[in-house]
């Protein structure tokens, strides 16, 4: 079934977020989809197409350009992962990522702050969300909590026992996910080392990586941080990575040795993917991913 309103208000929506990037002089790139090589990650598991495979995001053709020179870009695009599905995930969805040179995680916050008060007005929202029975106030002054302060804050252990438990995610969806962004939208900062991603580490605390997660009513709606530029760093953190992808009986694919070698070439810089069909389902008032997309995978 098809969701008229969710569908209109998604047109609006994306036509305010291109009109925000490029008012602020950033380029829009279109790259390439299907590609040799991901950025391995153990807790997502890749589609395939004949030996290559569906980008899960952009993140290293975009740097690609970052490094090529090009110092301001966006994209809007199709990502893939497989297996998830339910009222806040599809196998197939659409993805905003933004890059900037000499940023860093903090010039993103300011961004998502600015991005979210401009849709709210270009949305007719006054500056206030309201999804779930909650109404969140985009006009105040935004939460910012530490990974380590919100599990001392809300779950049954500190943040390090969670690690040494593996069951980091777990509790980060039970206890703490439900207390964000409750009156305000919340990031959460300051990840731990060991959940760095791509993310450099912070220059004061080496234990914590310069990431966030943005959260609105409890819903993660994009992922930042301050870049990574180190190629060795990066290829050890790569390898790293595809050994707990073998250890959960997974085989890890080739790594992306183009983005390795021009990694050196690539300034400082902040990067963030935000998910497109979560914030429309904000906007529209959407309790399921469904209402705010044509099709879904059952119905083609």
């Amino acid at each position: 079934m098809i969701f008229t309103h969710g569908l209109q208000m998604r047109a609006v929506l994306i036509q305010a977020l291109r009109t925000f990037f490029i008012d602020r002089g950033y380029l829009e790139v279109d790259t390439p989809i299907r590609i040799p090589a991901l950025a391995p990650e153990a807790y997502i598991e890749p589609l395939t197409s004949e030996g290559w495979f569906l980008q899960t995001s952009p993140e290293l053709c975009m740097k690609r350009l970052l490094a090529a020179g090009i110092h301001r870009i966006f994209q809007l695009c199709k990502c893939f992962r497989k297996g998830e599905r339910g009222d806040r995930h599809l196998p197939e969805f659409t993805m905003l990522e933004w890059y900037a040179a000499k940023s860093d995680y903090r010039d993103l916050m300011t961004d998502c702050e600015a991005l979210l008060r401009h849709l709210a007005t270009a949305m007719g929202k006054a500056g206030v969300l309201e999804w779930q029975g909650r109404r969140i106030d985009l006009g105040s002054e935004w939460e910012r909590i530490t990974v380590a302060e919100a599990f001392q804050r809300y779950a049954p252990c500190t943040v390090e026992e969670a690690l040494v438990q593996d069951r980091f995610d777990e509790l980060l969806v039970e206890y703490v996910e439900p207390h964000l962004g409750m009156a305000t939208p919340t990031f959460l900062c300051d990840y731990p080392a060991a959940l760095g991603a791509l993310a450099r580490l912070s220059p004061t605390d080496s234990a914590v990586a310069e990431r966030f997660e943005l959260y609105v009513a409890g819903l993660e709606l994009a992922n930042g941080f301050s870049e990574l530029v180190d190629p060795m760093e990066q290829r050890a953190r790569f390898l790293a990575e595809q050994e707990v992808i073998r250890l959960r009986g997974r085989a890890p694919g080739p790594l992306p040795e183009p983005f390795l070698v021009e990694l050196v070439e690539m300034p400082s810089a902040a990067g963030i993917a935000l998910g497109v069909d979560r914030l429309v389902m904000l906007f529209a008032g959407a309790d399921n991913i469904d209402q705010v997309v044509a099709f879904t995978p059952e119905g083609l």
